[in-house]
């Protein structure tokens, strides 16, 4: 089963002193890259954080966030430093004085000396980091969801995709036979009219005519072709991360499909390959999504 690589959730844990609040959101990405938001008490975690994230997740960019609060106050709540307000103010006004600047001094000129600010921090417990891990778990657990049920999404129009290009397989191959017949009559009767005496020339002329027409021939082109069907509609059903051999597919089927294009003569043969390189193009986004 597929998995698409866009998702959210939430998570919430904690006790009747802390609570957690998780969440996690996962967007496509090429490889894993882990972004964390988190307070400075669990910056020593953010290590394990990113290996708990990593034992969930193999592909995208993902985003978590967690908050806690304890008592109802978030953990990094910001406080005035009432004494060190009042002796910075102080410094200002001698400074003014000093200086005989006639300025008012302004809330922006308080501002600058964070020092006045206090960030209430704690040290978090094994037990409460737990309690982290429970929170980001729901949150995970309801992204997953939601990536599988896209996962299903994406893989019945595939599936209906793969369909759509078998179907005008099938016209090639019943319009090919046909086409190389038609190829090489079309370059015989150009030939006559070039050459007068043909009869002394048809032995050979039969033979160079059958090498060109076997140049137009598309047999192994639509057997690879329908392999690399098979082969993507297997690793779409069975393979556990599918989305760069899916990817790599589509470059090889795309190949076959522009290599009949340009061999074959056959109006509706190259009609056709225009429609299968379009439903590849379209295969081709939708895997991008794909864990």
């Amino acid at each position: 089963m597929i998995v698409s690589m866009t998702g959210f959730g939430k998570g919430r844990s904690g006790n009747k002193n802390l609570s957690v609040e998780a969440e996690v959101k996962s967007v496509n990405g090429r490889y894993l890259d882990i972004s964390l938001r988190i307070p400075s008490s669990l910056m020593n975690k953010d290590y394990d954080i990113k290996e708990f994230i990593k034992s969930k997740i193999k592909r995208g960019k993902v985003s978590a966030s967690i908050q806690i609060k304890r008592n109802g106050l978030e953990e990094e709540n910001l406080a005035l430093d009432s004494d060190k307000l009042k002796s910075y103010l102080s410094l200002l006004k001698s400074i003014k004085k000093a200086a005989k600047i006639s300025e008012k001094v302004k809330l922006e000129h308080l501002l600058i000396n964070k020092e006045i600010l206090i960030s209430n921090n704690f040290i978090i417990s094994d037990v409460e980091f737990n309690m982290v891990k429970e929170a980001l778990e729901q949150a995970l657990t309801e992204m997953m969801n939601m990536k599988k049920k896209e996962g299903k999404e994406l893989a019945n129009d595939l599936h209906k995709r793969v369909e759509n290009i078998e179907s005008r397989l099938k016209d090639i191959e019943q319009d090919a036979a046909q086409s190389v017949k038609e190829y090489f009559n079309k370059f015989k009767e150009k030939i006559k009219t070039l050459i007068e005496n043909i009869a002394q020339y048809n032995d050979r002329l039969e033979l160079e005519l059958a090498i060109i027409a076997e140049k137009a021939e598309i047999t192994e082109e639509s057997v690879r072709l329908r392999s690399h069907l098979k082969f993507f509609i297997n690793s779409l059903e069975n393979d556990d991360e599918p989305g760069r051999k899916l990817n790599f597919l589509c470059q090889e089927m795309n190949r076959e499909a522009n290599t009949i294009s340009s061999k074959t003569v056959s109006t509706s043969i190259t009609h056709s390959t225009v429609f299968i390189r379009e439903e590849i193009e379209k295969i081709r986004e939708q895997i991008q999504n794909i864990e």
